[in-house]
């Protein structure tokens, strides 16, 4: 008889339960213990999940300062290691570490032992080219095998990782690796995106030509018929041997706090912030995050045989979330080319299909992606079978309630058991800031379309009013009061840490606030982060787990004395049908009077009426406030966005101000540059018009 299921959060409260006498009598008890007795807590995951270090720690939190803290003093620790000991088990149980397919159809399948030997092999190369731990060696790849391997062998001897994603333009590109000075460069000759095969063998030569730092150049051969890069060696090749020196490499271990990978803020103005994490901050903030995701072993008993995909570009930092589902033993599949099919005739079944040919169990993406299902009508009883996915992720944005109730009534309509009628939401919100989240969800909690399930474990969060006090029920700043192991060692290139001061602790500083079990907070307790965002914790009354994002809190609409994130804006107008995709902007400024645009793209062939905007302006009227009707509504062919997919509100709102387009925005750290033409059109028709 087989035992019942239980998630792995429920299994953890057990073993809390038998090893430490702890009992919880609600989710909310258990998280406020993981964030007022932070060393219990962070000791316990590492007790859990059975980390291990040649070298005792000293405490799990050796100071508790923001910014600062000292995690694990004296531990050793490294991320491959963590991921290859898994090989053994997971390969025993039948089970491959990687399957991959590309937008050709070719579909490879990795197995763990395979794994290990080619990051074994690419890992003796490097050495061998005199990368040392330390040095940084960057990457030009897209979401394939090859990228997976490199990480995980860069990180094996101790060098530090940092990828840009082969869409990039060469100048976003240099803007990045140009400061962290890599000693090697891995790059693809080539993608295919949407049908398209692209060429990036003249963007390879122009990286190498402005990044004098690098010594070697390893080519993946990838696109079929890119011409050969020269003077580089190949990373089949290097990941082809199989000798005894394989056989016997072991990852190195390494200082708690020694660097594991370089990530990047958007960089909508000025060179990116060079964001450094840690190898020992990142493992214990992603099995911190297993409890939630209910990713843990592939070959345990209550998640037999998971198949984890969380679609992405290798820029943005959910590519780091699907490389973590390796440490757990967990089966990664990976799609790299469009989830919409062809530029030419878009096909919104693309990703689901993929997900029914390889059996995926976890399936995550943007928001933005399950909107763009609803608004293509996908059905999901024609795209295959799909009863294995278990859970849908979700982040990037806020996710609408009404996205998320197609989801809903989609799993119901395909459901074969009643156990698989209530698809589970994994509704996220965190950050590159610190490769992880703040707010998450749990398979045991209930569910509510449009809000989050609840704040995660370890999380310090709460939401404040303008003068720093926790608010419930209401929408605040969100801020994380205790330090979590995953925030950022530092900025590359900081003197005195004085940017990464300004981006999270400038406007709460030492002192600041209260702490979550109360009382004041003291200086000796360091700052507050700031995160950006407006949340909302507990329904409108204050009751429950449940949060909402309003988005982010410097581009919130000021209207009149009210407040209002932009997100619940384009909730109330992208539910009109002929409506895909809208950005506000509020010119109000420095005592302006509010000047208040809506920029929307529409379906194929449909026109803004007056009809419509009567539509749109009715919808707001209804679901916000007068206050929040636009003054005019324009129709436009695309809303720009950054590499990751955030709405560029900000930029617009400064170029429509006045400012140069060049000022306000980097062109190669855009996903869409050419939607800027009209908006700069636009803003110098505002500009005559202003002077006349």
């Amino acid at each position: 008889m087989t035992a019942p299921f239980k998630p792995l959060i429920h299994l953890y409260q057990d073993w809390l339960r038998e090893q430490r006498g702890l009992t919880f009598k609600d989710y909310r008890a258990l998280w406020q213990w993981s964030v007022t007795d932070l060393e219990a807590f962070w000791q316990s995951i590492w007790d859990y999940f059975d980390l291990q270090s040649p070298t005792p720690h000293r405490a799990a939190l050796g100071k508790n300062v923001m910014p600062g803290a000292e995690w694990f003093p004296g531990a050793q620790v490294n991320y491959a290691q963590q991921t290859l000991r898994h090989v053994d088990a997971a390969h025993a149980a039948g089970l491959p570490a990687i399957i991959a397919e590309n937008e050709q159809g070719d579909v490879r399948a990795i197995s763990w032992p395979e794994l290990k030997r080619q990051i074994a092999a690419l890992a003796l190369y490097l050495k061998e080219q005199g990368v040392q731990p330390g040095d940084r060696v960057a990457a030009y790849l897209p979401n394939i095998p090859e990228a997976m391997i490199a990480i995980l062998a860069v990180a094996s001897i101790g060098a530090v990782w940092s990828v840009c994603a082969p869409d990039m333009g060469t100048g976003a590109v240099l803007d990045r690796f140009r400061q962290i000075e890599p000693k090697v460069l891995i790059a693809v000759d080539g993608i295919t995106w949407g049908g398209h095969a692209i060429d990036r063998t003249p963007v390879i030569q122009e990286l190498r030509a402005g990044l004098p730092s690098v010594r070697h150049v390893l080519a993946v051969r990838y696109l079929k018929g890119a011409p050969a890069i020269p003077d580089a060696d190949d990373f089949a090749a290097a990941c082809a041997r199989n000798d005894a020196a394989t056989a016997a490499f072991e990852p190195t271990w390494l200082p708690f706090d020694h660097p594991l990978w370089i990530v990047y803020s958007s960089g909508t103005t000025g060179l990116p912030k060079p964001i450094v994490h840690s190898h020992g901050g990142i493992l214990l903030e992603a099995m911190a995050s297993a409890l939630h995701t209910d990713i843990g072993c592939s070959y345990a008993p209550n998640n037999f045989g998971e198949r984890f995909c969380w679609y992405s570009s290798t820029g943005w930092i959910m590519w780091n979330m699907q490389v973590a589902g390796l440490l757990s033993g967990t089966t990664c599949v990976i799609l790299d080319g469009s989830p919409a099919g062809k530029r030419e005739a878009p096909d919104w079944t693309t990703l689901w299909r993929f997900a029914a040919r390889h059996q995926i169990t976890f399936l995550g993406g943007g928001a933005a992606l399950w909107a763009g299902c609803v608004k293509a009508g996908v059905d999901l009883r024609e795209c295959g079978d799909l009863s294995h996915i278990r859970a849908l992720g979700t982040t990037g944005s806020p996710l609408s309630p009404a996205v998320q109730q197609w989801g809903t009534d989609q799993f119901r309509a395909i459901a074969k058991t009643q156990a698989q009628k209530d698809i589970w939401w994994f509704n996220i919100s965190g950050g590159t800031d610190f490769a992880g989240g703040f707010i998450g969800g749990s398979p045991e909690l209930p569910q509510r379309p449009g809000v989050m399930q609840c704040r995660m474990l370890g999380a310090a969060v709460e939401s404040w009013d303008e003068s720093g006090r926790p608010v419930i029920g209401q929408v605040g700043e969100l801020v994380c009061t205790q330090p979590i192991p995953s925030m950022p060692l530092h900025f590359l290139n900081d003197p005195g840490n004085k940017r990464y001061h300004a981006s999270y602790f400038e406007m709460y500083p030492a002192g600041h606030g209260r702490k979550p079990g109360g009382g004041d907070l003291g200086p000796e307790a360091g700052s507050v982060w700031r995160h950006g965002d407006w949340l909302r914790i507990g329904d409108e009354h204050g009751h429950g787990e449940w949060c909402v994002i309003y988005g982010r809190s410097d581009a919130t609409i000021n209207r009149h004395g009210l407040r209002m994130g932009t997100s619940e804006i384009y909730k109330a107008v992208d539910a009109e049908p002929e409506v895909l995709e809208s950005m506000v902007v509020d010119l109000e400024y420095l005592g302006r009077e509010s000047y208040m645009p809506l920029f929307v793209v529409l379906r194929p062939g449909a026109t803004l009426t007056d009809e419509l905007k009567g539509r749109i302006n009715n919808a707001i009227r209804k679901a916000l406030s007068p206050r929040f009707i636009p003054n005019d509504i324009f129709q436009v062919p695309e809303i720009p966005h950054t590499l990751s997919g955030k709405k560029q509100e900000l930029p617009i709102k400064k170029l429509l101000l006045g400012q140069s387009i060049d000022k306000v925005v980097n062109k190669e750290a855009m996903a869409n540059p050419g939607a800027l033409a009209w908006y700069a059109a636009f803003a110098e028709r505002r500009q005559r018009t202003a002077i006349s």
